[in-house]
């Protein structure tokens, strides 16, 4: 008698998409738009930087091999590209929100 279980967990993912896609939506249309305002011929500057981690690990969010074990690392790399994504934008309001109000 073995204890072992003879049926093996499926390998791949089913939904590994969700997490990519919920970051997409939002996430690349604020970009587009912050490399068009942000972007400078010649200097980089520290908002270009964060720009180019968010692309880079939303790229990343969906070129992950599509199996059980990367369910975190894909929803770590898609969270925090939405959240640098959206960084820039907040400092933006809130620098505006101090100057209306002094």
């Amino acid at each position: 008698m073995s204890t072992d279980d003879s049926s093996p967990r499926p390998a791949f993912h089913p939904t590994w998409w969700k997490a990519p896609l919920v970051a997409t939506l939002p996430g690349l249309p604020l970009l587009v738009g912050e490399f068009a305002l942000f972007w400078t011929e010649g200097y980089t500057s520290g908002f270009e930087t964060m720009l180019v981690m968010a692309a880079v690990l939303l790229a990343l969010s969906w070129v992950l091999p599509h199996r059980m074990s990367l369910r975190i690392p894909r929803l770590l790399a898609a969270g925090t590209a939405l959240a640098v994504a959206v960084l820039p934008l907040m400092l933006a309001v809130l620098m505006g929100l101090a100057m209306a109000s002094g």
